[in-house]
């Protein structure tokens, strides 16, 4: 059934905690519909409670973003739920542990790149027919800095992150010229459930990673998100955003030699 159409609708797939969930609330308070999707259903059940307690309105369904069935289905439920569907947020995200690349399990390796690639692909896939249908829309996909620029120990995460680079770009080429707009945020370090159960010293070692000399939050990645599927963004597609304090800009050490001085701060 139809509710009464909001005047856009957002989807995030990946909207359970974290990021994703806090672009959910971002959308909901810009006054979108939200879909959610993600495997946690009672994590889900939370947000959706959250924005309506605030006044948004959301729906939500358990989605394995890696499945055809289900991804079709949470596109599905947008479009039933309020016509129509304008912006989606792919950031759903899976893989292994930090290990040196021949110590990764394969079918570890190879969950990384479904839950990644194939999942942002049917993600796309399945949006982008109900934006056209719409008159177009806007879709931001999650990758990282790591998907820029390589980091030891993660194989799987740099592939899949780099592939989801790939895969907007080629999107956005597609799509260019029908309204849609496809771009691709690229976070640095974010105090995210991950990065709070490392604790103190993981986030100080983060934190000193970045030129800015701080961890960015999650609400300043949906900002991003929110900016990209907005018209104030309406000249941008194809494009890799990163959100990172400086990270990709060049290195920062703290101390740096001068001729005939010695070491220096920076």
């Amino acid at each position: 059934m139809v509710r009464t159409s909001p005047e856009r609708v957002g989807l995030v797939a990946g909207a359970s905690r974290g990021i994703g969930a806090e672009t959910a609330k971002a959308f909901a308070a810009a006054r979108y519909g939200v879909v959610l999707g993600a495997r946690d259903a009672h994590a889900l059940a939370g947000v959706v409670d959250e924005i309506e307690a605030a006044g948004g309105a959301a729906v939500a369904a358990r989605t394995d973003v890696g499945d055809v069935a289900s991804v079709r289905a949470l596109v599905g439920l947008a479009v039933e739920t309020y016509g129509r569907l304008d912006a989606a947020f792919n950031n759903a995200t899976d893989g292994p542990m930090p290990s040196r690349l021949a110590e990764i399990d394969p079918d570890e390796f190879d969950l990384g790149i479904r839950t990644n690639v194939r999942g942002t692909f049917l993600g796309m896939k399945f949006q982008i027919p109900a934006m056209l249908a719409s008159g177009g829309g806007a879709i931001v996909n999650m990758s990282s800095v790591a998907g820029v620029r390589a980091m030891t120990n993660l194989g799987a995460y740099v592939t899949g992150k780099a592939g989801i680079i790939a895969l907007t770009e080629t999107a956005a080429l597609d799509y260019a010229e029908q309204r849609i707009r496809v771009n691709v945020v690229a976070p640095g370090p974010i105090l995210t459930h991950h990065l709070e159960r490392a604790g103190g010293e993981a986030q100080r070692m983060a934190a000193a990673s970045v030129p800015m000399g701080r961890i960015g939050t999650a609400r300043e990645v949906a900002d991003v998100v929110l900016w990209l599927c907005s018209e104030q963004s309406s000249f941008v597609t194809g494009a890799t955003i990163p959100i990172d304090g400086g990270q990709l800009a060049g290195t920062k050490p703290p101390l740096m030699y001068r001729q005939g001085e010695g070491m220096a701060p920076s």
